[in-house]
């Protein structure tokens, strides 16, 4: 499989494919290390508007640029802080989706986690068409007009919005594709450095073994 970037399209992306990984709850101290996580952000976000957020502010800006309204669409990760900001904390799910949600709310950047035995051929990152969509894992149909995306041969999968339920990772996984959607203001050695601790981290939970580099 190889993960290709559409020519019109700007930016940093990490790719981290893991492979031989045991996925399951999440082992009772990472709940509480992203529990404990949650609640200092909470206090952090109680005066601060989601521009503040460098993160936030980048990709809402990275929306505008595609063609998408990042009041109507926000990036995953301004979902997040929305709702921890609330008090909404996150209910455990499963190991790699719990530490994919730590990771978004960790770096302040939206991130999609997919199961690559659900994943057909290559991966290709674009901006949608008019008539690009898919169904999310809300249940909704996700249209991805102007927003970006990955796609596989059977159509699109992920993107920084919401991810579909035909890729969902779940406990019968046992290889993953992570996307990291970059800061754009990052550096590549800054990227390199984060896939390295995120890379490490996800593997001292699943075992396993893992790949990963820089798309610019």
């Amino acid at each position: 499989m190889r993960v290709l970037v559409a020519g019109n399209v700007a930016g940093k992306f990490g790719i981290i494919f893991y492979k031989d990984i045991t996925v399951g709850s999440s082992p009772q101290m990472l709940k509480g290390r992203i529990r404990l996580f949650q609640e200092s952000l909470h206090l952090d976000l109680e005066d601060k508007d989601m521009k503040d957020i460098p993160g936030v502010a980048e990709w809402r800006s990275v929306f505008k640029e595609t063609g998408t309204d990042p009041s109507r669409y926000r990036p995953s990760v301004e979902a997040l802080y929305r709702r921890v900001k609330k008090g909404q904390f996150l209910d455990p799910f499963n190991s790699a989706v719990d530490l994919n949600n730590f990771f978004s709310m960790k770096y302040e950047i939206p991130f999609g986690i997919y199961d690559v035995d659900k994943i057909t051929g290559d991966v290709r990152i674009s901006v949608g068409g008019e008539t690009t969509s898919y169904e999310g894992l809300n249940g909704r149909e996700i249209k991805l007009t102007n927003m970006l995306h990955t796609s596989d041969e059977s159509g699109p999968f992920g993107s920084p919005f919401v991810d579909s339920r035909r890729t969902a990772i779940s406990e019968e996984s046992t290889s993953a594709l992570h996307v990291v959607y970059f800061k754009p203001s990052m550096e590549s050695g800054e990227c390199e450095e984060m896939l390295a601790a995120i890379s490490e981290m996800f593997l001292q939970v699943h075992g396993g073994t893992s790949e990963y580099w820089v798309l610019d």
